[in-house]
């Protein structure tokens, strides 16, 4: 038989890439819609808690922290392990504890990054996870916020974060006050006002905030709108973020800065006793997200998702001692607080906190709850109507959170055919209302009886099952998309099959062509008319246009293959058997690999099964006894890479190991070449001196930049200039370099060279250790197939075609193996915040996350380079087709992607959560990746595996 041709392959890769980019947006559309809608009428969160005489309670104090762990601020002896450390490293804040305010978490959720922290906190309301594509700065939706709904909001802190609310809000209504992207420097602070350290961007902020009490004074206008009620003063204090990636929580410099914050929230409130004279300002001391213990945040960590919360001032209530059971467990207990009730919020909760001490209306698209709507534990509040104020405000709070149900119930009714209501809410009662009408009726008529406990009771759960009405209505079409999701997989698995098995003998008649097409043709027409009638987006079209098409294929193409293939086995019952043994070895070697993503010791294991178990049950018995040294050498390098996996993903930098990575990068390539030294040609060792002679350069300068770095006196110039273009240069050299190479091993060792550099500018420790083994595992794959497989290689270089063996299966999934294990042999899938940060800062030392992440991301991409190269060998090597073994993997590898996609969840832990979301985009990446290196490794090995195969022919003849 032949292979399809090559612009059929083109086409069938060309049509995945595009299947498995556009299924991403599948998890979203299916777990992750946006929670924005408009047209909510707002409700007032009360009076305000202010004297009437002074109605500037509305005076506000907003003080907020960026990277704070809470541990870390609250513990007793925290930074134990420093010399001379204080035991308390914030005693300001403590004293607020323990004297006048209110204390807790505040408890975030995934994405832990500071624009959906911040959308959570002022806003009220969680930023879906796709918005962050639409936008770092700004708002990609319109939606409310506190800040909208003050009378004026003064805002000091980062370029990154106070254009996003400046924009979104009434114009004229938020000012900001930020300093330049360039004082974010990662590796000695920054360098405004000649401070020389990460504190000075909150010293900025305390004296921004000063000078403008300042200028009020000779400026009426001005000194208006401050004293004004329901004013907003925001201040985004960044040094801890900044001194968390560059130095990581547990250090001298992060506990500095803490001390510092600490004396920052004390000048604070001094400022504002001075500038008003009066007692009438609240203050919430919280944070957007936590930190890991390896200085990073995004994902679902717990060090990242838990926060302080600090609330003192005009109508907050004093410390209160502990109830029983305790509010404390043992995460809270070194903080030695336990004589006094730690009260725990969502992050969205602060905005509802926030509006009924400002007096304001709830920002409408708010789903926080009132810390205080729960009369069973005690909130932040202290009114001065007392439980009748707090219940008045729960109200509030219930009605505005069922306005936004009932907005999206009204919308989804119109816009949905059979639509089946929220029966809590919707069922009609006995007065002949719907539930929730009368609900409220009831909670009026216990306020008016002054039944304020029961009131607040009844409103609380009215909260609760109103969030469960809006979780209904935000996932009323999940089982439908996910059976739309699950069916378009299994069908690109089925039309990417028709490419490995011959054509049949006979194909389906007109008749029966007519009627398939027709068929396909009608269910594509109902669901289209379905989506129209409901107005769904335009990705549901796309969603349930593949699946038609592929299965469409297959009717026409694959059922006679399958039909031929049954009717042409003598033994029909052991065929069937052999057809299910594969398939199930399949799924439970997928299913290794899916679990392996939380297992990650399992990739180890995998190695010892490629390294051991397979060549002494599946190796022929000649090759073991006439070839074992490449027995003996396949498993020690199958045992050596499969010790990463093993190691800690949380590591420190290590310029020993660095330099010992680098130093094997070079013998891995000194021996290659010397094991090739026969027929190489001059200019290729020429060409290899000179790349070898660039990775000595990148050792010397990272080096010296690492010390450097570690002294904290920043990173000279002549280094990071110098780090760039010999990074520059020894990635392109390969690819414009004239020499010739003989062989594929030449030319495979000539990539390998080339991006050595990247694991010794952009390494934290063993990763160019791994990057050296896994490229020797790699060549010995090679050699290894090509002994295995000798009598089918000769085979097929006199049928030059590609017949499908059992074998490819194993060889695919080898492929996919390999793909997972490139990714993240020395990291942690599970996170993409376990890519240091360290590393970059030798190349980048100011802030900036999109040239930060393009650095990690090239560093992750590297290994591909070698395996494309690799892969396009073996192909070749087995005297195959181009592509035809990534066809038989092209099949197999959408069982892991659906596994993920099925375990996605948006309930649990928020560690869950992000795990479940990063675990399905990066399977549905790899596959898009793993159809590009293959696509980049027979480009990139053409002429090489060209000028071989036609050398090996003639020696042949």
């Amino acid at each position: 038989m032949t292979v399809p041709s090559h612009k059929n392959v083109l086409k069938l890769l060309a049509l995945g890439l595009i299947f498995h980019v556009v299924f991403i947006a599948s998890v979203f559309d299916c777990y992750f819609t946006s929670p924005v809608v408009h047209g909510m009428l707002p409700r007032r969160a009360g009076p305000g808690e202010a004297k009437r005489v002074v109605l500037i309670v509305g005076k506000y104090g907003f003080t907020f922290r960026d990277g704070l762990r809470a541990d870390l601020l609250f513990s007793v002896n925290a930074f134990s392990f420093i010399p001379s450390s204080p035991a308390i490293v914030a005693p300001y804040l403590r004293d607020i504890i323990q004297t006048r305010g209110a204390f807790g978490l505040s408890h975030t959720r995934v994405p832990t990054e500071s624009r959906p922290g911040h959308v959570a906190i002022i806003g009220g309301m969680y930023e879906d996870v796709s918005a962050v594509t639409k936008g770092w700065k700004t708002n990609p939706v319109h939606f409310d916020s506190v800040f909208n709904q003050s009378s004026h909001t003064f805002s000091f802190g980062s370029p990154d974060i106070l254009p996003m609310f400046a924009q979104g809000a009434t114009p004229g209504k938020v000012d900001t006050w930020s300093y330049d992207e360039e004082d974010e420097d990662f590796t000695k602070g920054t360098k405004v006002q000649n401070y020389c350290n990460a504190t000075t961007l909150d010293t900025w902020v305390l004296d921004q905030l000063r000078t403008l009490f300042q200028n009020a004074s000779s400026n009426d206008s001005l000194d208006s709108e401050l004293r004004a009620d329901k004013v907003v003063f925001f201040l985004h204090l960044l040094g801890l973020d900044t001194t968390g990636h560059s130095y990581r929580p547990h250090s001298k410099e992060y506990m500095k800065n803490i001390q510092v914050v600490d004396h920052i929230v004390q000048r604070t409130e001094e400022l504002f006793a001075d500038f008003y004279h009066d007692e009438e300002t609240s203050f919430i001391f919280t944070a957007d997200h936590g930190m890991s213990k390896i200085g990073n945040h995004g994902d679902g960590d717990p060090d990242n998702t838990r926060t302080p919360l600090i609330a003192w001032g005009r109508g907050i209530r004093g410390p209160l001692p502990d109830i029983v059971p305790s509010s404390h467990d043992e995460y809270s207990r070194p903080w030695q607080l336990n004589n006094f009730l730690r009260r725990d919020v969502e992050q969205a909760d602060l905005t509802p906190l926030m509006s009924a001490l400002l007096g304001i209306n709830y920002p409408v698209n708010s789903v926080g709850i009132l810390p205080d709507a729960d009369p069973t534990r005690p909130g932040y509040l202290l009114p001065r109507e007392g439980e009748s104020a707090l219940a008045r405000l729960a109200l509030a709070n219930a009605e505005s959170i069922l306005e936004h149900y009932q907005v999206k119930h009204e919308s989804k009714a119109v816009q949905t055919i059979l639509y089946k209501p929220f029966k809590p809410l919707e069922e009609i009662s006995q007065d002949g209302k719907p539930s929730r009408v009368s609900w409220l009726f009831k909670i009026e008529r216990l306020i008016s009886d002054g039944k304020w406990f029961e009131a607040r009771r009844e409103t609380a759960e009215l909260i609760k099952v109103t969030l469960q009405g809006l979780r209904y209505l935000e996932t009323y079409n999940r089982i439908l998309i996910r059976i739309i999701v699950m069916i378009a997989y299994l069908g690109w698995s089925a039309y990417a099959s028709l490419s490995i098995f011959p054509p049949p003998a006979f194909l389906v008649s007109n008749r029966q062509r007519t009627v398939v097409r027709f068929a396909t043709a009608t269910i594509l027409a109902i669901f289209w008319a379905l989506f129209a009638a409901e107005r769904a987006p335009w990705t549901f079209y796309v969603y349930v246009t593949f699946p038609c098409y592929f299965w469409q294929q297959f009717a026409l193409h694959g059922v006679p293959i399958v039909v031929q293939q049954f009717k042409s086995s003598d033994r029909r019952g052991p065929f069937i058997g052999r057809v299910l043994f594969h398939l199930v070895i399949v799924v439970v070697v997928l299913q290794c690999m899916v679990t392996a993503y939380t297992h990650r010791s399992l990739w180890s294991i995998g190695f010892l099964v490629m390294g051991i178990l397979w060549p002494y049950a599946s190796w022929p018995s000649h090759v073991r006894s006439q070839r074992p040294r490449l027995l003996l050498s396949w498993m020690m390098s199958c045992l050596v890479t499969g010790i990463f996996p093993l190691l800690s993903v949380n590591k420190r930098e290590d310029l020993y190991m660095i330099m010992c990575g680098g130093a094997m990068i070079l013998v891995v390539g000194a021996s290659c070449t010397r094991l090739a030294s026969n027929g190489v040609p001059k200019a290729v060792k020429s060409s290899e001196i000179i790349q070898a002679s660039l990775i000595l350069l990148a050792m010397i300068i990272t080096a010296s930049s690492v010390k450097s770095l570690q002294a904290k006196q920043g990173l000279p110039i002549i280094n990071q200039t110098s780090a760039w273009l010999i990074l520059a240069v020894s990635s392109i050299y390969p690819f414009i370099s004239k020499a010739r190479h003989s062989t594929p091993t030449s030319r495979i060792i000539s990539l390998f060279l080339g991006f050595g550099v990247c694991f010794v500018v952009l390494s934290i420790s063993v990763e160019g250790l791994f990057y050296a083994t896994f490229t020797c595992n790699l060549l010995l794959w090679i050699e290894v197939e090509t002994t295995v497989q000798s009598h089918r290689a000769r085979a097929a270089s006199q049928n030059q075609g590609y017949e499908f063996h059992t074998d490819d299966i194993r060889i695919a999934l080898f492929f996919l193996f390999f793909v997972q294990v490139a990714f993240f042999g020395t990291g942690n899938v599970a996170s993409i915040s376990s890519f240091y940060l360290e590393p970059v800062y030798r190349l980048v030392p100011i802030f900036n996350p999109f040239l930060m992440a393009a650095l990690l991301i090239f560093k992750i991409v590297a290994p591909y380079v070698i395996l494309s190269a690799v892969f396009a060998t073996l192909n070749a090597k087995l005297h195959l087709p181009p592509f035809s073994l990534f066809l038989v993997a092209l099949t197999l590898t959408d069982g892991m992607t659906m596994a993920f996609f099925l375990n996605v969840t948006d309930t649990g832990s928020w560690l869950e959560i992000g795990q479940s979301i990063s675990f399905f985009c990066i399977t549905s990446l790899l596959l898009v990746w793993s159809a590009g290196i293959c696509t980049a490794g027979e480009y990139l090995m053409a002429d090489t595996l060209l000028f071989h195969m036609s050398t090996d022919s003639h020696k042949l003849q």
